[in-house]
């Protein structure tokens, strides 16, 4: 083989080459179903339960304290004082004042008319024959006015 230079020993190979060329497709081989399905079986369960119950119990106390206490503990038992704030009423005597009265005697000379009355008793007598229950009358028999003033 000859080269286009005319060079006998120079000799050409032609090269080739390939490329590839990748594509995805979808097919469908198969389907698939998933179902759920719940059983029930029955089983002993054997576990330890707690359980705390409160006891309360109120205890009366009545006394007067200066101070709230405070909340405490004896034991396994919380104790909380329950404090109420009372109003008391003391009664004091307080001298508030003295009232002084005394007496102040006068004389002043005083003139007033006043309408004064005065009844009189009038009486009359008639004189009547003698009778024989022996009337005490005037022995002239006539009739003689006496006054009398109270």
């Amino acid at each position: 083989m000859t080269t286009p230079s005319g060079d006998p020993q120079e000799i050409l190979v032609p090269l080739s080459e390939e490329q590839a060329s990748i594509a995805k497709r979808r097919i469908v081989t198969g389907r698939v179903q998933v179902s759920r399905v719940t059983c029930e079986h029955e089983q002993l369960l054997d576990e330890t339960l707690a359980r705390e119950q409160v006891e309360v119990e109120r205890t009366p106390i009545g006394k007067v304290v200066e101070v709230p206490p405070s909340v405490r503990e004896e034991g396994d038992t919380i104790i909380i004082p329950i404090v109420e704030e009372i109003l008391v009423v003391e009664r004091r005597l307080l001298l508030k004042e003295e009232v002084r009265v005394r007496r102040v005697r006068s004389s002043e000379s005083h003139r007033e008319r006043a309408m004064l009355r005065r009844q009189e008793a009038i009486l009359t007598r008639d004189s009547v024959e003698p009778s024989l229950a022996g009337d005490a009358s005037d022995e002239t028999g006539s009739k003689t006015p006496h006054v009398t003033t109270g």
